[in-house]
């Protein structure tokens, strides 16, 4: 034990919303009593919606209800050779989300500020700037200080293959396909460059109007040598005739008009997306009522569920009016694909309900269908605007349309390597990413002068971006190359020559992987569509195959295979080996799941499950063990492990039904198979014998213990709050 910071066997544990939220007010008091036994120090950190908020507006409340940075202190920490941090999924919050959370701050006595739409002062501008911080995916970038493992478990792939989820059977006939722009869209429009030495340093992004005029977009983004950075920009004309000629084709065929999109992570670009959406399928009712709109502050942006909570304070006549001219809409245009059928909530109700990399596998997993208004599901028009990834999709239809579903009993498996480090990409480029005021020119001038890139735009263009540094490269490079050794699989990079971006990628990835031995090794580069055939060609064959991508494809592939081979995308293991050293470990790639709170609070059943938890405490320990040389916390893991492996095979997942096992009794059963196995183990008597007498008290007590907690459900629950439960009641 010497030579070791003091504290540092240290596991942090993210306190976080919703549905994971829930599950841990029961799951880490059993982590707790077993890493104990260890040695191990276990840690919350609280980076919940709520938790994000408070913390960021202590010049506003009391002494007492004030709270640390948590989010900006992992930031720091995952930069460092000790850190472990285990992550649960967190709401990625829209803006009709955040205010949600801010009116319940308020209600229970926060002296918040409102979210200021239209800022008027300096303080509205310092708040608003402040809860624009904490909107989108505003957690993952910070923590993700490395590149992203995914990858199916092995116990969790053998149980899919024995007890195969419910895949829908595909019709040759099917109508279903993918809508995308055919050009001048953020793919078509991109232009992509490597940074020379001399130009490394704080550049600035301008725009230049059509007199000349200059004005500074952002003062100040850091490059560095040998980072590939591009710009591109999504034509607003071009993006509105492409919608109305795809919603006219729609109706033409009787089928579904759906869109999909990322409004969360992307949470400047795909909300004015969606925004244009709303307005031309709706186009009516947005022209002749556009004062009335203006006047209420109604931003197409935020849905039609926004526009229709707005006019409610309108006088009867005016508010009828507008609701029968949305009735006509619907009337001429095609049916929309529904987010809840009997609430009659559609696609275009709320930008974050419909969300591509879920959204996309589930409707090919249920026959390349969406539900309609009337509950029943339809063929569909997925719309995809950008068409960077969306050829992706349309792939993987064509190939259900000509071979059938897939069957999870033999398919092979897609595991991901992803770049992620350092805002990779898209996913770092909100700070960069402006819709443009007027017609002119949007470039980089460098820190010497030189103007990098630039574009011509029009009003009511998008205009980004993007950024990769050198050293993830290599890093994402090298863990490819790992991986493909460790397991002996096909590993291929899916980028495309004819893209700007991904043609200065490919010169990286050529040159770094001269540095690794990858004698008899096979490794591609391929187009996305090219792997896609490739890959799904192979998982018929029932062969895996390493997707090695970049980050928003990390984040579609991560949810698409999974969730057609293991049926949903929570059950994977997700590392990010830390750049310094450390370790982040994600719990599965699925989200927080509002359904499964909604069914908590109504009848005392939460149905979250907790395998991914378990699979990322298990990856938690083992990175321990090696990185402090504590054997205990080895032997923890190996035993969670095999504990894991009897929770699935004896099917102790929560069911969906109300008085049978829940969340409580999943954990209770994984807590009995774990002291089980630590009991039979020999290599640490003192925890043999720790566990022996725990295992026996709990195997005697199981159908007593299940009985109870199955016969508490059934009665509404209210722990104080959606956003931040009080904690004694949770």
């Amino acid at each position: 034990m010497t030579g070791k910071t003091p504290g540092a066997e240290k596991i942090l544990y993210t306190k976080v919303d919703e549905a994971p939220g829930l599950a841990t007010y029961s799951f880490l008091p059993i982590v707790k009593a077993f890493t104990n036994a260890a040695g191990v120090v276990v840690e919350t950190r609280d980076i919940s919606l709520a938790g994000r908020i408070i913390a960021r507006f202590p010049d506003y409340l009391g002494e007492k209800q004030r709270i640390p940075d948590d989010l900006a202190e992992l930031g720091e920490l995952v930069k460092k050779p000790e850190a472990n941090v285990i992550k649960l999924p967190c709401i990625s919050a829209s803006l009709p989300q955040l205010k949600a959370a801010v009116k319940e701050l308020q209600n229970r006595g926060y002296d918040l500020p409102d979210y200021p739409d239209e800022p008027k002062t300096d303080e509205d501008r310092d708040v608003k700037a402040r809860y624009d911080k904490i909107k989108g995916s505003a957690v993952n970038p910070v923590l993700r200080e490395g590149n992203s493992d995914r990858r199916a478990p092995r116990s969790v792939k053998n149980y899919a293959k024995k007890n195969p989820h419910p895949m829908g059977e595909w019709s040759s006939e099917s109508k279903s396909h993918v809508a995308t722009m055919k050009g001048n869209d953020l793919r078509n429009n991109e232009k992509s460059m490597t940074v020379p030495p001399a130009d490394a340093g704080d550049c600035r992004i301008e725009f230049v109007a059509k007199d000349g005029n200059v004005e500074v977009l952002k003062e100040k983004t850091p490059l560095l040598e040998g980072e590939v950075i591009d710009t591109t920009f999504m034509s607003k004309n071009a993006l509105r005739t492409f919608l109305k000629e795809e919603i006219e084709d729609a109706k033409k065929k009787d089928i579904l008009f759906s869109v999909h999109l990322k409004a969360t992570m992307m949470k400047v670009s795909d909300p004015v997306l969606f925004g244009h959406v709303v307005s031309v399928y709706f186009e009516e009712v947005f022209q002749k009522h556009a004062d009335t709109f203006a006047s209420l502050g109604i931003n197409p942006n935020n849905g039609l569920g926004d526009l229709y909570a707005k006019i409610q304070t309108l006088p009867d006549t005016t508010r009828e009016e507008i609701e029968s001219d949305i009735a006509a809409c619907y009337e001429k245009r095609p049916k929309l694909a529904m987010v809840n059928s009997d609430k009659g909530i559609t696609n275009l109700h709320v930008p974050s309900d419909v969300i591509i990399d879920a959204s996309m596998p589930a409707a090919i997993r249920n026959s390349g269908q969406m539900w309609g208004p009337d509950g029943k599901a339809y063929d569909t028009k997925f719309t995809i605007p950008d068409s960077s990834y969306a050829a992706v999709y349309q792939a993987v239809i064509d190939d259900c349309k000509a071979n059938g579903a897939y069957d999870p009993t033999t398919m092979g498996t897609v595991p991901n390597v992803g770049l992620m480090a350092q805002k990779a990409e898209e996913y770092g480029s909100h700070d960069k990413t402006f819709v443009i005021p007027k017609d002119g020119t949007a470039r980089v001038v460098s820190a010497a002068g030189n103007v990098l890139l630039q574009n011509h735009v029009e009003e009511g263009d998008i205009w980004r971006m993007c950024q990769v540094k050198d050293l993830p490269v290599q890093d994402w490079v090298k863990l490819a190359v790992t991986r493909a050794r460790a397991t002996n699989t096909p590993a291929v990079f899916w980028l495309d020559k004819d893209r700007a971006h991904d043609g200065e990628l490919i010169k990286k990835v050529e040159r770094y992987l001269k540095d690794h031995d990858v004698s008899g090794l096979e490794i591609h580069i391929m187009s996305p569509v090219e792997a896609t055939l490739f890959s799904i060609k192979r998982i018929r064959e029932g062969k895996d195959t390493i997707s090695v991508s970049g980050n928003v494809l990390r984040d579609y592939l991560t949810d698409l295979f999974p969730i057609l081979e293991v049926g949903t995308s929570a059950k994977m293991l997700s590392i990010v080996p830390l750049m310094n050293g450390g370790g982040l470990f994600e719990t599965g790639a699925g989200g927080s799941a509002p359904k499964h709170v909604q069914q908590f609070e109504q009848e005392g059943h939460l149905r979250w499950d907790s395998l991914g938890e378990f699979l990322a405490l298990a990856a938690s320990l083992e990175h321990l063990s090696i990185r402090f040389g504590n054997d205990g916390a080895k032997i923890l893991s190996e035993t969670l492990d095999e504990a894991t492996e009897q929770f699935l095979q004896r099917n102790k997942s929560p069911s969906r039904k109300v008085h049978e096992l829940d969340n409580r009794g999943s954990h209770f059963y994984l807590a009995m198979y774990w002291a089980r196995a630590l009991a039979n183990q020999d290599r640490d008597v003192r925890m043999k014998e720790a566990f022996c007498d725990l295992a026996e008290k709990l195997e005697a007590k199981e159908e007593q213990i299940i009985r109870e907690l199955n016969s508490a459900q059934g009665t509404p629950q209210d722990v104080g709050g959606y956003y931040r439960p009080v904690d004694d009641l949770a």
